[in-house]
């Protein structure tokens, strides 16, 4: 029914809305656990008639139920970072060429060819477990990257410093990707002045260091690596597509994603742009699992549409999600 061609090669708002309702009315009818929830909700395809009145699957679903659209093998499966003993989620995936055609091609969307690029992963956190679907991505980023210095970096900070200082200084493109509190650590260890790096935090202090205001965050970074703006990725075990920030906090969505700013207080209406709300986000490259997440995210979404992620719901705060589990 759905070809990923079809869904990536979205151009225009209109396409997304069309697209949207086909989608949502495919995962009805073929995703059980979605089918329930929607009824649950009395939010069937009779009831749903733009994309406002789609219902959006808790992002906790993912930790006890299989969400799946697709009837085909599993051919891996993601699961979140989480502290011993916690339930951590967990995303199948039946069409890995499919994920990998949307972080390919979002990428493209705002920064062009991966090959022009020297890739420096600085994923601490992410490479000591299994299961992570930001590594996937990175280690495609770094196999697609003609430059043989491209690679994963763990603890091995000096070496890290020395081989970005070089490639910065030869005037190559590089793409610094790393988990924040390993980027701090970095520049503890060791001050910049970079002229040809993207420096882009991930998010996550990962429970090694204190958590931070972006602004104060972004201005520590800037500082460190000598840089005017640090870049920013949206993404999560639970979505195939990526948002992007090119600096400031303020991301944008490749055309086949999208976010609302759902009402904190009632998960079925939704906030003005540029006010607070629980962050739901569309995410076409779901098509075989579900497209259609609440998040336990804080943000603000603008009439341009981009978006600020602002924080997450306090667990006693999730008042329209938690209690719709089932």
């Amino acid at each position: 029914m759905f070809r990923p061609e079809d869904i990536i090669q979205i151009q225009t708002k209109k396409d997304f809305h069309k697209v949207t309702m086909k989608v949502y009315r495919f995962q009805y009818e073929n995703n059980p656990v979605y089918k329930q929830f929607c009824d649950l909700l009395q939010r069937t395809p009779q009831e749903v008639k733009t994309v406002i009145d789609i219902p959006f699957l808790p992002i906790e679903f993912f930790k006890s139920k299989d969400v799946l659209s697709s009837t085909s093998p599993i051919q891996t499966t993601f699961t979140s970072s989480g502290t011993t003993g916690m339930v951590t989620s967990k995303h199948h995936v039946t069409d890995l060429a499919f994920y990998e055609d949307s972080f390919r091609q979002a990428f493209s969307y705002f920064y062009g060819n991966i090959e022009d690029y020297v890739v420096l992963a600085l994923l601490p956190s992410y490479l000591e477990r299994e299961g992570s679907s930001l590594i996937y991505m990175a280690d495609d980023f770094i196999k697609s990257s003609i430059h043989p210095e491209s690679g994963f970096y763990l603890h091995n900070y000096k070496e890290l410093a020395d081989t970005l200082t070089t490639l910065d200084k030869e005037g190559k493109n590089i793409l610094l990707i790393g988990v924040t509190y390993a980027l701090l650590d970095l520049i503890e260890l060791q001050s910049f002045q970079l002229n040809n790096t993207i420096i882009m935090e991930t998010g996550g202090m990962k429970g090694k260091r204190k958590e931070m205001i972006r602004e104060e965050l972004h201005d520590l970074l800037c500082k460190g690596f000598g840089v005017n703006k640090i870049h920013s990725e949206y993404g999560m075990t639970e979505l195939l597509s990526q948002g992007y920030s090119l600096g400031d906090g303020i991301f944008q969505c490749p055309p086949w994603m999208d976010i609302l700013t759902r009402d904190p207080e009632d998960a079925l209406s939704y906030v003005e742009n540029g006010k607070t709300g629980g962050v739901n986000v569309i995410d076409l490259a779901n098509i075989n699992s579900c497209s259609f997440i609440a998040t336990q995210d804080l943000g603000k979404k603008y009439t341009d549409g981009t978006f600020e992620i602002l924080g997450r719901f306090d667990n006693s705060d999730i008042r329209g999600c938690n209690l719709m589990v089932v």
